[in-house]
């Protein structure tokens, strides 16, 4: 731990992505800490008889939508979710009533089985399959997009651990499009919009940009001493040819790590194989040493790409996509359930250290 650790942290810092979006990181000592989430118990089979995801039980899950490969034994299936939180039942007229509207919840839900064996976890699935498993997603996604007009958004996301939402432990990621963007996308998208047209940068690159080449001494005013350094990589977590992980200044999440492409590219869709091959390399190395420095974690990650649709072709050069990781390592309180401030007890600084020095496995 960092000197400025030992002397305690108590600091408001604002997401400079989504202004309006505030974290509050309390280190200092004697703050009562947040209810920890219990570790989980891996269940390392690599077939359980009465699970629908594992392979020979297809027969358990709605009829598959498509397999990869399409012959032989599959390495990943996807399936309409059994218990879908949007459908595709014929959407009625949209209804108001006074200040209270609906919008039909319309849409699709699916689940990818993103490995045959139950209980393997991301960073032992081999670099290849995962490269294969994001191209599948940018599959699906192109094409619910193309199905349907009235589809807005199409996320991806993976729940692991019941504290992260998971109802069954086989690996398993979902994609739900939808009829309306997500508000913390459109935020994204508005506020980095907005940051291109005042300076005529993608503030996703200038953070990046930041993160490899900035280096600061911040001093205090009246005593001289100093108050924080910034240096060279201090929140790099890893780094591939195309791809950088990196530590969120203000992160919402102890251990929250975002993935981005190093050069600008606003729409998943556009990646290349090549893309996806050292992503799929970052990735892997960032979840093993997430294990080894928080193991039996719980998380979620989704993955942020520009909106289709009119009203987002002028956001090519001012938005970025990337995957957020949250590891779940605490419940929430009434006080950031309350305010909307997120709170940390671990300083972000302090987290991108313990992850960038532990020593991870030559993963084959």
């Amino acid at each position: 731990m960092s000197d400025e650790s030992n002397k305690g942290v108590r600091e408001i810092r604002i997401n400079p992505i989504v202004p309006t979006e505030s974290v509050l990181v309390a280190t200092a000592r004697g703050m009562r800490p947040k209810k920890a989430e219990e570790r989980i118990e891996r269940d390392t089979r690599t077939h359980v008889d009465t699970c629908p995801f594992c392979r020979g039980n297809e027969d358990r899950t709605p009829p598959e939508i498509t397999r990869w490969p399409e012959q032989g034994d599959w390495e990943m299936r996807i399936v309409p979710n059994l218990y879908p939180v949007l459908g595709d039942d014929s959407p009625s007229s949209h209804i108001a009533f006074g200040l209270q509207q609906v919008i039909d919840g319309y849409g699709r839900h699916e689940v990818i089985i993103d490995h045959p064996d139950h209980g393997i976890i991301l960073h032992e699935m081999r670099e290849d399959h995962l490269s294969t498993l994001f191209a599948l997603f940018q599959r699906r996604m192109a094409e619910l997009y193309a199905s349907d007009r009235r589809l807005k958004y199409v996320l991806v996301f993976k729940n692991f651990g019941p504290a992260a939402g998971a109802s069954i432990p086989h690996t398993h990621s979902q994609i739900i499009a939808m009829p309306v963007v997500p508000e913390n996308v459109q935020n994204e998208v508005t506020h980095s919009r907005e940051h291109h047209r005042k300076f005529g940068q993608c503030i996703f690159c200038s953070l990046i940009d930041e993160a490899l080449t900035f280096e600061a001494t911040i001093y205090e005013r009246e005593t001289g001493q100093v108050r924080r350094k910034i240096h060279v990589g201090q929140y790099v977590i890893e780094r591939g040819e195309r791809f950088v992980a990196i530590k969120p200044f203000a992160s919402r999440f102890e251990w929250e790590i975002h993935i981005l492409p190093l050069a600008h590219e606003a729409d998943f869709l556009q990646a290349s194989q090549e893309d996806l091959a050292d992503f799929a390399r970052v990735l892997r190395r960032t979840m093993a040493r997430l294990d080894k420095v928080v193991g039996g974690v719980q998380f979620n990650f989704f993955l942020h790409s520009v909106p289709h649709g009119e009203d987002y072709e002028n956001c090519g050069d001012s938005y970025h996509w990337h995957l957020e990781i949250c590891p779940r390592t605490s419940i929430p309180t009434g006080f950031e359930l309350g305010s909307g401030l997120f709170v940390s007890t671990v300083s972000p600084e302090d987290a991108a250290e313990a992850l960038r020095q532990v020593e991870i496995d030559e993963l084959p």
